[in-house]
Formats: structure tokens, C-alpha cells, sequence
């Protein structure tokens, strides 16, 4: 059982790690990815409704009709998203403000609602929990490093969680690459950072 659990768990910190590997929650990928921060408060919000819905759905998973399973998946998935933004519009204001709309569509997430079908509605409750805190987590991660680097690229700074922008690049010497902080510069750096992660084996 413990060996199940932790396979669940690890699968979304590489061999399933959205989004380089199942390709899936591309759109805040590349809209809130422009800072570390943004990507990490993203990260964490839709860590908190995989791991709320994943739970909820393999509880209620004998319950739910078939025939209105996707829109019943719809009604939880919604519920954690509110709670995430009364949460963040208490605590954590200002991230909520440059996160915008991208938290509200957490709703339509297609890992979210994929784990939910795919997963959860189908195991119970310990592999549902590890499986949606390993994707989430997978997750984080992946905006995390995808943020860090537009930012350092583009800016010569990094912005830390509740600790501020930090100076990575002596401004004297470098020249910032303001394309990385750009939309079209969300997709070369996510291109070529698919592009690395295909170079490694998922097994």
C-alpha cells in the first residue's frame, strides 16, 4: 500500500509532470508565468483544488450518476476555486491582483477536471489525495522554473515569495532580454524547456 502511494505520489513530480510531460494547463502556464512568484502562488492555488476535488470526487465518486458526473466534478472543482479566491483575496492580495482571471479559471483547468475524471473518480481516497498532491506539486514546480527563468532573463531580477525582487544580473553589465516577459517569449521558453525535458527519459 505505502509503495502505491508513494508511486502515485511521484509520478507528477516527473513521469506525468504537467505541463512538460502530459502537456495539459498550458493557458496559466504562459499567461502568469512572467515572475517566480507568480508562478509559484499559481502553482499553489492549483495544487489546493486538485488535492480539495480529487478528495471530494473519490468520496462522493459512488454517489454521482454517471450520466452528470462531468458537471457534478464541475460543482466541486468551483467550490475549492472560490475558497482559493477568498483565501488569497484576504491573505495575499496583491498576488491575486497580478494573477487576475487565471485563478477564476482554475474551474476549466484540464488537469484539474482530468484528475477528477481520470483518476479520482475511480480510486479511493489515499491514492486520490497522493495523486492529487504529487500533480499539484509537479505543477508548482513546473511554473516555478519556467517563471525563474523569463524573469531572470528578462528582467536580471527574481522576485521571492514573500521576501520581494531580489538582484540576480549587476544591471552595470547585463542587458535584460525584456522578450523572455513578453507572450511570445512565454512560448520559447516553454518550447525550449519541453524541448530538455523530451532529451531525458520519463522512465
Amino acid at each position: 500500500m505505502a509503495k502505491t502511494l508513494t508511486q502515485e505520489f511521484t509520478k507528477g513530480l516527473w513521469k506525468e509532470i504537467p505541463p512538460f510531460r502530459l502537456v495539459l494547463g498550458l493557458c496559466p502556464t504562459l499567461g502568469v508565468t512572467t515572475t517566480l512568484e507568480n508562478g509559484v502562488g499559481m502553482g499553489l492555488a492549483t495544487t489546493f483544488v486538485l488535492v480539495g476535488s480529487n478528495l471530494l470526487v473519490s468520496l462522493l465518486r459512488n454517489v454521482i450518476p454517471s450520466k452528470v458526473r462531468i458537471a457534478c466534478y464541475i460543482v466541486v472543482i468551483a467550490t475549492f476555486v472560490t475558497l482559493v479566491e477568498l483565501v488569497m483575496q484576504a491573505y495575499a492580495y496583491p498576488l491575486f491582483l497580478k494573477l487576475g482571471v487565471f485563478i477564476p479559471l482554475i474551474v476549466v483547468n484540464c488537469i484539474v477536471l482530468g484528475r477528477a475524471e481520470a483518476f479520482a473518480s475511480k480510486n479511493k481516497l489515499l491514492p486520490s489525495l497522493a495523486d492529487g498532491l504529487g500533480i499539484g506539486i509537479g505543477f508548482t514546480l513546473s511554473l516555478a522554473a519556467l517563471g525563474a527563468v523569463r524573469e531572470i532573463l528578462g528582467t536580471g531580477m527574481l522576485t521571492l515569495p514573500l521576501q520581494g525582487a531580489a538582484t540576480v544580473f549587476d544591471p552595470s553589465w547585463f542587458q535584460p532580454f525584456s522578450f523572455m516577459v513578453s507572450a511570445p517569449g512565454a512560448f520559447v521558453a516553454l518550447g525550449l524547456m519541453l524541448a530538455l525535458m523530451n532529451l531525458v527519459p520519463s522512465k
